[in-house]
């Protein structure tokens, strides 16, 4: 490859106005059912007939908000660039993942050793482990790991559990090709994952056998 080819922009399938809309679709998907329940909680509250439910009502609204709050951190660094942070920490990092699939089926084992990761890394890190823990949605145990090696940062995460999938939308996504068929809400997070390894000069594996997911990218350091 010339210095030339490697400074070409990407041909990509989707990108400007057309992903900004996927990627604001994904969001409103995500925060409408913390926020809708917030609201259940709030009518709850100011409903007579229902004043013995109240407790309940208050736990609904406290834990949606803290659902709310975990989600709007996560997105902050898994789809833009809304922080005055340069470089993150691996502690920082496995907050956002945790803080937004704790609760669900699956177990999230951290593997990845204390040290800081630049924005593209960050956002490439916890979109992947995001993805792992969403691909065992009957339960099992996610892996996320990463080393450096031969002068690459590598980020892997492998999903364990008896119906661990990757659903067809999502495996176009992680090869980087256009949504024919299926639901774009499906798709758009592995997409973006494939972006923004492949725009970080990076590149991004899958290998779905039965009963294991494996996700794998080679970025610079």
């Amino acid at each position: 490859m010339t210095d030339t080819d490697a400074e070409a922009p990407l041909d990509l399938p989707v990108d400007g106005t057309e992903l900004a809309t996927y990627i604001a679709a994904k969001l409103c998907h995500d925060f409408i059912s913390p926020s809708g329940a917030i609201v259940s909680g709030l009518d709850l509250l100011d409903d007579p007939s229902a004043q013995d439910m109240r407790d309940d009502a208050l736990a609904l609204i406290a834990q949606s908000a803290r659902k709310m709050v975990a989600l709007v951190h996560f997105a902050r660094v898994a789809f833009g660039a809304a922080t005055t942070s340069e470089r993150f920490t691996a502690r920082e990092l496995q907050a956002l993942v945790v803080g937004v699939t704790e609760g669900g089926r699956a177990t999230l084992d951290w593997r990845v050793a204390e040290g800081e990761f630049t924005k593209p890394q960050a956002r490439a890190l916890i979109n992947l482990a995001y993805l792992t823990v969403g691909a065992l949605p009957m339960g099992g145990n996610a892996v996320i790991e990463t080393r450096v090696e031969n002068g690459a940062l590598h980020l892997s995460g492998q999903a364990d559990g008896a119906r661990a999938r990757l659903k067809p939308e999502a495996l176009t996504g992680l090869n980087g090709l256009r949504l024919s068929e299926g639901l774009a809400g499906q798709w758009i997070q592995p997409y973006w994952l494939w972006l923004t390894v492949t725009e970080g000069g990076g590149r991004l594996t899958t290998t779905v056998e039965d009963g294991r997911v494996v996700l794998a990218a080679v970025m610079p350091v």
